[in-house]
């Protein structure tokens, strides 16, 4: 075939697979989302996120569409969030977030995979305390809004860091 064909297939193939893993993941976290707050995104923030980095993604509507059907049918699997929580090497602590449809066959997965890197899978409560959760925020502040009022009000609200 040639060289230009191989260096296009290759391309292809490469773009592909990321496709294929991003849709799928994002098309589960649709599930989620839809199950935990409904279907409708005006309502559901969860959702709304989710899709718009779908669109960021270049997923097509149909496949957010066939996503949301999926998690409103009565016969869909039911996925559910786990935290496992364990030591690595060295006494590194993890905490592994998953979303599952079978908690048996996860913790196995987790369990081998801390196993074969030379770490223990702990209790729950053994290292969680360790980890905070965070969020960052992005936003515009309006024209003609003095940006030092605007950092107090939010260290007010409990921002530990504010970059103007």
């Amino acid at each position: 075939m040639g060289r230009a064909f191989e260096y296009r297939k290759a391309r292809k193939m490469k773009r592909w697979g990321h496709m294929a893993r991003v849709f799928t993941k994002i098309g589960k976290e649709i599930e989620i989302a839809v199950k935990a707050g409904g279907p409708d995104p005006s309502g559901n923030t969860r959702l709304r996120i989710l899709m718009q980095n779908a669109k960021a993604e270049n997923m097509p509507k149909e496949n957010v569409e066939r996503a949301i059907k999926r998690a409103t049918e009565k016969d869909a699997a039911d996925y559910k969030e786990v935290v496992y929580e364990g030591y690595g090497p060295h006494g590194i602590a993890f905490l592994v977030e998953t979303a599952t449809d079978n908690t048996n066959r996860t913790v196995a997965n987790v369990r081998m995979h801390f196993n074969k890197c030379g770490g223990t899978l702990g209790n729950s409560g053994s290292v969680g305390f360790m980890f905070e959760h965070k969020c960052i925020f992005k936003f515009r502040a309006a024209a003609g809004a003095d940006p030092e009022e605007l950092e107090l009000e939010m260290i007010d609200l409990g921002v530990d860091e504010f970059y103007p």
